[in-house]
């Protein structure tokens, strides 16, 4: 008897990927908290830059929209590109989805993927042995890694002199992932190094809740904010994320992405929407925060308890920033080697891309039977993998091609 197939991670790209599994009749086990990275890792207050259309979770059938939730809930309609999503209703969003349409969702962490296991694959290989922290030990005939942002964040190498140890909230130097509640800054000063939505937000709201907050930004200008719904030309088309050629042609069309030479494809996913914040960020930002723009940051020590930024301004001089704490509002970046859980075999036979899956169609892998999807599927589909409105697009011919394999 063939085994189910397993998805890791219970976020918007795995809940998605696990409805439409379940709707074509194929076993599934999705392992993970349900949004767990929405729910910790997002700053209490956040608002979502994507807007309603942008934010509905793929379903293999109709009723369960954005839209659909907040009707159950007995919510505010969330529509109209001027509709602001609380993060809190996102996740509220999230969890009902996953009670609608994928019951059962295993609140275990998945400790090891290995190939092996007996002949679970359907014809593509030998299937994989999952070994889970619970204990239990069972074959998967595919895997689908759906792990989204978790272990991904990233510190740029010239701040790791003030984090020895790692980025931490109660050291010198953390991730805007590390804070859920920035009350705990009222009274300090605060470095927030960054200029995309990330970064802006969190300074805003940790000024709100009574820091002194300067943003520490990489680039002339490089502050900046979107123009809203109503000022967008009428004469572009219409995407999830504004009006553009390119941003349609990225959110319809990012089958062609993938054969793109990779420093383009590399480039595209960092630089296409972003880092520029939300429209309805800046009058919340201008007056309350600081900003101090800087040709580079050469590098970051501890003085006296407090860390300490070096580094150069326009003019050429090299100078030093200090506060009580720095927040490296940096992204996240895709790497194999941090998937921990994959076995060493199989992150050596991974293709590989600047640490990145080499994805084909159906979002498979160079392992036959294991697809990722999410963030880890950028560098192959386009910066559209970043956003929940990707699983449209994602989950279907994920789910085709496993099902023709694999089913």
């Amino acid at each position: 008897m063939k085994g189910p197939v397993a998805v890791i991670g219970a976020g918007p790209f795995g809940l998605s990927t696990a409805a439409h599994l379940r709707a074509r009749g194929i076993p599934v086990r999705v392992f993970g908290e349900t949004m767990v990275s929405w729910r910790e890792h997002m700053p209490e207050g956040m608002l979502l830059k994507s807007t309603p259309a942008a934010s509905s979770i793929d379903a293999p059938q109709p009723g369960h929209t954005l839209v659909d939730y907040c009707d159950a809930a007995g919510l505010p309609r969330l529509v109209a590109d001027e509709d602001i999503i609380p993060v809190e209703t996102f996740i509220g969003y999230g969890e009902w989805f996953q009670q609608e349409l994928v019951p059962g969702v295993e609140r275990v962490r998945v400790v090891s993927v290995d190939r092996g296991g007996g002949d679970g694959s359907g014809g593509g290989g030998q299937g994989f042995a999952l070994k889970l922290d619970s204990g239990e030990l069972f074959t998967a005939r595919a895997v689908v890694v759906a792990t989204g942002l978790s272990g991904l964040d990233h510190l740029p190498a010239e701040l790791r002199g003030a984090a020895v140890d790692g980025p931490s909230p109660t050291g010198p130097v953390s991730h805007s992932s590390q804070h859920h509640d920035l009350r705990r800054f009222a009274g300090q000063e605060l470095i927030v190094v960054g200029a995309g939505q990330s970064a802006l937000e969190t300074a805003v709201l940790a000024a709100e809740a009574g820091a002194r907050v300067r943003v520490v930004s990489r680039g002339r200008g490089a502050v900046a904010f979107g123009a809203p719904p109503w000022e967008q030309s009428r004469l572009r088309p219409e995407s999830p994320f504004g009006r553009a050629w390119s941003l349609y042609a990225l959110s319809y069309y990012p089958h062609p992405y993938r054969y793109l030479p990779p420093q383009t494809r590399h480039f595209l996913v960092r630089r296409i929407l972003g880092p520029l914040g939300a429209w309805w960020l800046r009058e919340r930002f201008e007056g309350r925060v600081g900003v101090r723009e800087v040709e580079r940051i050469a590098g970051a020590g501890v003085v006296g308890g407090r860390p300490v930024l070096a580094v150069r301004t326009y003019g050429g001089r090299e100078e030093e920033l200090s506060a009580d704490h720095v927040i490296a509002a940096t992204g996240y970046r895709v790497d194999i080697a941090a998937m921990d859980f994959l076995g060493h075999e199989l992150r050596t036979r991974l293709a590989v891309s600047r640490g990145t899956p080499k994805l084909g169609a159906g979002y498979r892998s160079s392992v036959p039977g294991l697809y990722f999807t999410g963030l880890p599927a950028a560098a192959s589909y386009g910066p559209v993998m970043r956003f929940v409105c990707g699983t449209e697009f994602a989950s279907r011919r994920l789910v085709r091609h496993l099902v023709r394999v694999h089913g």
